[in-house]
């Protein structure tokens, strides 16, 4: 990515935002905490740095923005290990949140996120810095891709496709609302942090798309080929769990083909910038390749 550290500067602003722990509810938060400092490669925060960027934003415009977006990511882990979903103890390499603070208290950390995110968003600091309307539009963006008709709504799908032998359009519409509406949210909301036009806006859209399947693709990829210590969480869970996935129906080779094309489709999405787009190119070819 940039020469600018995104993953550090998320790392160093993302539990500002957090309440304060001296309450009551002490064990929720730090259950909040937990998950937040699990890591993991922050992908979808240094796109919204990295939008901003090439929109000719500032940074500090962007990080409420991106810290947001970790905090919706981070709950929607949180929910998808619990045992009514997926049921994983590992997340991460590290134990399932579930797992240390049992699943009543994992369960509300996620719910927590949710709302801190928006919180974060629309608070009187961001407004201040951002500004009223790229608040109002960063919020009803991300409300969008990660609700009823995004995130969710691929996460309902996935779960009824358990045990159907699901098709590929099934698939497609599941893996773009699962995973790709929220990397899309990422890459609008760098734009929009950036005061950026709505081509603009429209190519960084599809630009998100494309990785955010292919991202998912590829999870499916390294779900048969790699081990539970490199990927940091069960491999092979898929296939328990009786899941449709890419490579269940297009085999291993046609799916680093799909990964392939989705990969140059994004570059391509990048000529609507008249800045240098050489890290975005990067970070296209580092996730299509990458082994956990």
């Amino acid at each position: 990515m940039n020469s600018i550290d995104y993953a550090a500067l998320c790392e160093q602003s993302l539990f500002t935002f957090l309440p304060d722990d001296k309450c009551r509810e002490k064990k929720l938060i730090n259950s909040m905490k937990y998950s937040l400092e699990a890591g993991g490669k922050r992908v979808r925060p240094s796109l919204v740095f990295e939008f901003n960027a090439l929109c000719s934003g500032r940074a500090e415009c962007a990080v409420p923005f991106a810290c947001a977006v970790e905090m919706i990511h981070t709950y929607s882990l949180i929910h998808d290990d619990l045992p009514c979903m997926d049921d994983d103890d590992l997340r991460r390499g590290k134990p399932s949140n579930h797992k240390v603070y049992g699943e009543d208290i994992a369960l509300l950390a996620g719910d927590a996120l949710q709302t801190l995110a928006f919180e974060t968003i629309t608070c009187k600091n961001s407004v201040e810095i951002c500004g009223a309307d790229a608040c109002c539009k960063a919020a009803s963006v991300l409300a969008e891709y990660a609700g009823a008709t995004g995130m969710v709504g691929g996460q309902v799908i996935d779960l009824m496709s358990e045990n159907t032998n699901a098709p590929l359009e099934v698939l497609q519409e599941m893996d773009y609302k699962k995973t790709a509406c929220l990397i899309k949210a990422a890459c609008e909301l760098g734009c929009i942090s950036a005061g950026a036009d709505e081509a603009k806006i429209k190519a960084a859209s599809e630009y998100g798309e494309c990785i955010g399947i292919a991202f998912q693709i590829q999870d499916d990829i390294l779900d048969v080929i790699s081990s539970d210590e490199e990927l940091g969480k069960p491999v092979g869970s898929d296939k328990e769990n009786s899941k449709s996935t890419y490579v269940s129906l297009l085999g291993i080779d046609e799916c680093k083909k799909l990964v392939s094309n989705l990969t140059d489709k994004a570059i391509a999405a990048l000529s609507a910038f008249d800045t240098d787009t050489t890290s975005l190119k990067e970070y296209a070819f580092k996730l299509a390749n990458r082994n956990k």
